[in-house]
């Protein structure tokens, strides 16, 4: 490892690498091509960007290439990126949908030595021209068991092909799925599989929970999340729909949230990012594809508002949280047949799955107790309660009343002798005829 890079080390905190960024340092910088498994939050960002950046040479056009799946990944890991880049003298920009196009072309015109960006975007700049990869030495796909998967696995290996044959590939994830197996028949390389998920120890104490709520009663349970101290989350919605119609509830009700969704500003996205981390909010309602990759120092809690349907999806929601040895939870709603769909799909993993109760003192694994109410009868009542019901007498007023014909029958009697209006009518009626005759 260069110098500067061990200095900032230890300048930031750090005793030392992590397991995968240790494993993958030297085989990236020989220029193998490699996929590279680790758990998240296990510092897969520095593991790629180290070694790509040690071999930069200043001055000399694009030479690292970075593909992330979301325009909030990328910034993050242009932010991480640029912080080490200063130490070798690279310039670094992002190119991602959303942003301005034109501002994007001007700044590729100074040929920055690495790149990040969105597929999509850099596809359409590589079209165009405007992006020229001849001195690419580092093709680089985070989160590949995201992107490479339907039209973006072709236009991930579109912009393979536009780069020299020789151009290293680093492939990333945390978690193992089938097309990773197929790299080289997709990729046309022998790809060198570095995985650490078993081995690596940097996540920390995470608890996994399931909480009964009814689909009715979640933005309610929301609220009543928030009245624990220190209680912030980032809230997974399966779609932008619901999420939107909590977003606007909450709003409505100055609760302390903000929706982090794809059809947003990328100025609207960066600003809750920021707002979230920062802690002058307290839950950040997202999407899958929106929170992808999100690195949120110190996040004490995911909330799975709707539940994951895949084992996979599970994963990366709970990988926002005990990240780099911080302790956290996951929250995960549904009402009973979800919560067994849940602990069935993730039978397989090494989740120890809690069922919780929420009590205004917080969550807890004992089943609260219903007390049966009471009811006290007044003192006199109670008294009476025990005497013998006396014998009724009847008293004048009842006699008076009882003498009284009923409303039945009077009402019967006042229509028998009401005045028939419309018989009267049509008297007159025939009078004016027998007149004019």
């Amino acid at each position: 490892m260069l110098k500067q890079f061990e200095d900032q080390f230890h300048k930031l905190g750090f005793d030392g690498p992590t397991q995968i960024q240790a494993a993958i340092y030297d085989p990236m910088v020989k220029g193998e091509d490699l996929l590279g498994l680790a758990p998240t939050g296990s510092g897969k960002t520095l593991a790629f960007v180290l070694p790509t950046l040690a071999e930069v040479m200043p001055g000399e056009g694009t030479q690292v290439l970075i593909l992330a799946p979301s325009q909030e990944l990328a910034m993050q890991t242009t932010n991480v990126v640029r912080d080490w880049a200063r130490l070798v003298n690279a310039q670094v920009l992002a190119l991602t949908g959303g942003a301005n196009l034109k501002r994007q072309m001007e700044r590729l015109k100074k040929h920055p030595e690495v790149v990040v960006g969105t597929p999509g975007r850099v596809a359409s700049l590589i079209d165009d021209r405007r992006l020229k990869l001849h001195q690419l030495e580092t093709l680089v796909i985070d989160e590949a068991d995201d992107l490479l998967t339907g039209e973006t696995l072709e236009t991930v290996r579109r912009i393979a092909q536009a780069a020299p044959a020789d151009c290293q590939l680093g492939f990333f994830s945390a978690t193992d799925t089938d097309i990773l197996h197929e790299l080289p028949k997709w990729f046309g390389k022998d790809v060198r599989r570095i995985d650490v998920r078993e081995s690596d120890q940097t996540q920390g104490e995470v608890k996994h929970e399931l909480l009964q709520v009814n689909e009715t009663k979640r933005d309610q349970m929301l609220k009543r999340l928030l009245a624990i101290p220190g209680f912030r989350a980032l809230v997974f919605f399966d779609s932008t729909s619901r999420l939107a119609k909590t977003a606007a509830h909450f709003k409505h009700d100055h609760i302390s949230a903000v929706p982090l969704t794809s059809g947003l500003r990328q100025t609207q996205r960066q600003k809750a990012l920021t707002d979230f981390r920062l802690g002058h909010v307290k839950l950040l309602l997202t999407t899958d594809v929106a929170a992808r990759g999100l690195d949120i120092p110190k996040l004490p809690a995911v909330v799975n508002y709707d539940r994951p349907t895949t084992a996979t999806t599970y994963v990366h929601r709970a990988g926002r949280t005990g990240r780099m040895g911080e302790p956290g939870e996951v929250i995960t709603f549904g009402d009973d047949h979800d919560l067994r769909d849940v602990r069935r799909m993730l039978s397989e993993l090494d989740y120890s799955l809690t069922t919780v109760y929420y009590t205004p003192k917080g969550l807890t694994t004992t089943r609260p107790i219903k007390q049966e109410r009471v009811k006290i009868k007044p003192a006199r009542q109670q008294e009476d309660s025990g005497r013998q019901p006396a014998a009724r007498q009847s008293t004048g007023q009842h006699q008076k009343r009882a003498s009284q014909p009923s409303a039945k029958v009077s009402e019967s009697f006042s229509k028998k002798h009401r005045k028939n209006k419309h018989n009267s009518r049509k008297g007159m009626r025939k009078k004016r005829r027998d007149g004019q005759n």
